[in-house]
């Protein structure tokens, strides 16, 4: 099974948001990267893996990993597959960098597109999860 990661989306709201804006940079750059310091140990593992997106706290999403390459600079590429995929939300505390998930921790998919939850802001979610309506 592939290692996965999760990582936090600076200054981003909701699942829209992201969304918007890794396909505005897939666009500007001819594909999806996220570039990090240090290249992680287990990158071997985590190709086929997946990058979860943490919005306020909460994990929301996903995007597959493809693979990692040196960047000029000497800082890592992590590539992405453009497609964001929704994930059932889950509360995950902050942290910097990126941090290891394992697969048998990452939460499922949601199922198919028309789940609205996707489309919700966070704080939202978080607060249905708290009433136990989600």
């Amino acid at each position: 099974m592939p290692l996965n990661m999760t990582k936090i989306a600076f200054r981003i709201d909701s699942f829209a948001e992201l969304r918007e804006r890794l396909e505005a940079r897939a666009a500007a750059e001819g594909g999806l990267f996220h570039s990090t310091r240090y290249r992680p140990k287990r990158h071997e593992e985590m190709v086929g893996g997946s990058l979860y997106w943490i919005i306020a706290h909460r994990i929301m999403a996903r995007s597959e990993i493809l693979g990692f390459k040196e960047a000029p600079d000497g800082r890592t590429h992590i590539l992405l597959s453009p497609k964001l995929i929704p994930v059932r939300s889950r509360a995950k505390r902050a942290h910097q960098g990126w941090r290891y998930l394992e697969e048998n921790d990452a939460p499922p998919d949601l199922d198919g597109d028309q789940d609205a939850m996707a489309e919700m802001p966070a704080h939202m979610i978080g607060e249905l999860t708290k009433l136990g309506l989600v």
